[in-house]
């Protein structure tokens, strides 16, 4: 029987108050040819306007009589402005989930259907690249009001994009989508995937990851045999399949990225012309690292946001002497199908552990033997390679679900002693909500009284049956004053760290949950603002003997601290904290925190990013003299402007992030010791997305969903050796100001990555950047001077439209009037 999980997404803004009748009743006539049951289609139904709000979810009803009954009870929800892009986030991170009823990883397709009646005030594209890359097939129809070519970007197809002229003339299209819909997918069996319409261009990214230790000079001929064989059976265009190779031993080498080559004739006298690196020992995890970090990425020329299959295909012809598991597991939360296949010498039960399913290993006795598994190769990943759904129910929910480090810091002290079991179980009833993996959430706990202690970190243990055995023995600690300060210093020190398992600069969610019995003998302010801008969210639960205000000061927003007379009542409160939890566990951004009267005072996040290449050697010292001659104009402070640096050649490396200093004398010492990196080549791409993805975060003290102002100073002094476009586009789109500062040999590009060309200057060389200086500080305080944030989305995505006064650089400008 066909199935499907189908969403239907309403505009309930002021705009369509007359005509949401006329929606409605189209959704009912939708829902009566839908075969509603357990094992058929299932139904959601989602109105925004401002915010989105699900009406039920994809479980909540098993018959169509309910779905019906309740659709029937719509009311307009109202509203304005109409956040679409929020909207379509909320969808995808709330509805297009397996705790919401969709069956993603069983292989059931996943429909959207968007009613809009008017443009979108927040930006839709990252969201709907998000639900595409999810699988999400989604069509859209508009009215008069909409914007046609808007809903033809956020629509899988632009033929799945309708419009009327107003919603009472829905029934004209009516048929016309439900064509669509029966016509887009066939569903296949369990071990197959959905198949896409007749027409609809398939597209892989491929990437060869080959042995090239010692132990396989004799093999590689063999090796690059099959490649060349494989690459001949794929569709190599620009538009259509693209191809890498990587050889590692001990150090992994890109051959050519997936965007180095356009035609299949370049790829293969590529191939052909491939020499065995050797050496040894063979490190596959970092290999297999390599390729996440340097290859499946925007500017290697991965398409990876755009729903594009991502294929790995590895050759090992040994067992790894690093460990690969992270790496691997890494590679199945980026969605990518790694298929490996390894001869005698290899460990077959590693690149099962590797492979996105143990039945993509495959193995031959020697590599002479690869031409027997190629057929079998191909139609794996021609099987796999649609970019609908997912292939099988051995897709890694990991993809889907957001991930969280949960630390509970528990009252251990004298006043607790006879709640400490209430304590106790509270938590492990709210560990049991949890899915425990080593990539999925982690948890640890602490107890403090006078002194805190650490039961066991976040990487401590990577099953929920050992952390519930571990809370089940905890005995009481004892003992008194109350410092509540120094444990949550302890914490942030101690437990918020890479070292103790915290993924907080992956941009894992960080939750801390505070069960108190009593007021605090110390401060707690500098340790609970030291949590808050590290992004730590906590969550603050006491009892009648402790301070509520104390808490409210303690929790991340004053909404997240929660009351209970006696810590037996600990499960009345247990849904409402979930929930916010939930709420707020969003991956890559904490959620955005409670705004306050200090947001009228004008705040930057200002991250500089350096050439540190062998080319910029000489020049280095004039860069650093103008950060810190910039740094200067700022107002640096916790609550006004923060900066980054990062230094970039062939890799980017973070020399500090926004939230590690919080005066300006902190970061001038820094920056006055900068040591010049050095390297080569130039991938500035590269670091553009790198500063996009691990410094441009709430986790690295990016205030963004705050609404302040985000601006990128580059200074290249030579052309980068990568794509720039894709990854200086994914900025723009995230509201980042990009401002560049070029000389002769990178000006052209500066233009191309800045926002605006008027916010790119070009010297000789950097020895010249005083004479550009006034005039740099001119171009961003005019920037700052017609940048306004709006209001945060629930999706957290902020645009920048029109003025934000005050908010400029106030020195140069006095200095100009003194002149």
């Amino acid at each position: 029987m066909a199935r499907r999980d189908v969403v239907f997404l309403l505009d309930g803004s002021d705009g369509t108050r007359s005509s949401f009748p006329a929606m409605r009743d189209f959704v009912e006539r939708m829902v009566e040819r839908l075969n509603v049951s357990e094992k058929g289609d299932h139904v959601s139904v989602v109105q925004y306007s401002r915010d989105p709000e699900a009406h039920f979810y994809l479980n909540t009803y098993s018959r169509k009589e309910n779905v019906l009954d309740t659709l029937r009870g719509l009311m307009h929800k109202g509203g304005r402005p109409l956040n679409t892009g929020a909207a379509l986030q909320y969808v995808r991170d709330n509805v297009f989930t397996a705790s919401s009823g969709s069956r993603l990883v069983e292989g059931v397709p996943q429909l959207l259907i968007l009613l809009s009646g008017g443009k979108s005030f927040d930006n839709v594209d990252t969201p709907a690249s998000s639900l595409k890359e999810l699988g999400v097939l989604i069509f859209a129809i508009g009215s008069r009001s909409s914007d046609s070519r808007e809903l033809q970007k956020i629509s899988n197809e632009p033929s799945y994009a309708l419009s009327v002229s107003d919603f009472a003339d829905l029934p004209s299209v009516q048929q016309q989508l439900f064509t669509n819909i029966d016509t887009v997918f066939v569903e296949g069996t369990s071990s197959t995937t959905t198949t896409i319409a007749e027409g609809r261009r398939q597209r892989r990214d491929v990437v060869f990851l080959l042995d090239g230790s010692d132990v396989t000079r004799n093999g590689f001929p063999a090796m690059k045999e099959f490649v060349q064989r494989m690459v001949e059976k794929l569709e190599v265009s620009e538009n259509r399949d693209q191809v890498s190779v990587v050889q590692y031993s001990r150090d992994p080498e890109a051959h050519f990225y997936l965007n180095t080559f356009k035609t299949k004739e370049k790829i293969l006298d590529s191939v052909r012309g491939l020499r065995h690196k050797g050496g040894r020992p063979l490190y596959t995890g970092a290999a297999l690292q390599y390729v996440i970090d340097n290859v499946f990425t925007a500017s290697s020329g991965s398409r990876r946001v755009e729903g594009v299959p991502q294929i790995l295909v590895l050759l090992s012809g040994g067992r790894s002497f690093d460990s690969v598991e992270a790496a691997a597991s890494s590679l199945k939360e980026l969605g990518i199908l790694t298929f490996g296949i390894g001869s005698r010498g290899s460990d077959s039960r590693e690149l099962q552990r590797i492979s996105y399913d143990p039945n993509y290993a495959l193995s031959v006795s020697d590599f002479s033997e690869l031409p027997n598994v190629q057929e079998q190769l191909l139609a794996s990943v021609k099987a796999v390679s649609i970019p609908i759904t997912p292939t099988s129910q051995t897709v890694t929910a990991d993809y889907v679900t957001p991930r969280k480090d949960i630390v509970f810091l528990l009252d251990g002290s004298d006043g607790t002693r006879n709640s400490f079991p209430a304590m106790r179980d509270f938590v492990q009833r709210v560990v049991e909500q949890y899915t425990i993996e080593a990539n999925r959430d982690r948890v640890s706990v602490v107890q403090y009284s006078r002194e805190a202690e650490v039961h066991f970190y976040l990487n401590s243990h990577t099953t929920k049956e050992e952390v519930l055995d571990r809370v089940r023995g905890l005995r009481h600690k004892g003992g008194r004053p109350l410092y509540t300060g120094a444990a949550l210093q302890y914490v942030r020190d101690n437990v918020f760290t890479a070292s103790s398992g915290s993924r907080r600069l992956e941009g894992v969610p960080q939750i801390l949950i505070l069960l108190s019995g009593g007021r605090s003998f110390d401060s707690v302010d500098a340790a609970a603002s030291s949590l808050k801008e590290l992004g730590v969210l906590t969550f603050g639960i006491g009892s009648r003997g402790s301070d509520s205000r104390e808490l409210q000061r303690i929790s991340y927003d004053p909404s997240y601290a929660l009351s209970v007379t006696d810590f037996s009542e600990l499960p009345n409160v247990q849904e409402q904290l979930l929930a916010s939890v939930q709420a707020v566990a969003m991956p890559i951004t904490p959620a955005s925190p409670t705004l306050t009267a200090d947001d009228a005072t004008p705040r930057k996040d200002v991250v500089f990013l350096l050439d540190g290449s062998d080319g910029t050697r000489n020049t280095f010292p004039a860069m650093r003299d103008f950060v810190q001659r910039v740094v200067e104009l700022f107002n640096i402070e916790a609550n006004r402007d923060r900066v980054s640096v990062v230094q970039y050649s062939r890799d980017a490396e973070v020399n500090f992030y926004l939230n590690t200093y919080a005066t300006k004398g902190e970061i001038l010492n820094t920056v006055r010791g900068l040591r010049h990196r050095g390297g080569r080549p130039l991938n500035m791409g590269a670091a553009l997305q790198y500063v996009r993805d691990s410094v441009f975060t709430a986790s690295a003290g990016s205030r963004k969903q705050e609404g302040v102002p985000q601006i990128l100073i580059l200074l290249s002094g030579g052309r980068s050796g990568d794509n720039i476009d894709t990854p200086a586009s994914t900025l723009k789109e995230s509201g980042i100001l990009i401002f560049g500062i070029g000389t002769r040999n990178s000006s052209r590009e500066v233009q191309r990555i800045a926002n605006d060309p008027t916010y790119a200057q070009s010297i000789n060389e950097f020895s010249d950047l005083p004479s550009v200086q006034q005039q740099f500080i001119s171009s961003l305080n005019n920037a700052l001077g017609q940048v306004k944030p709006m209001t945060p989305t629930v999706a957290g995505k902020t645009d920048y439209h029109t003025s934000l006064e005050n908010s400029t650089l106030s020195s140069p400008c006095k200095a100009c009037r003194r002149h």
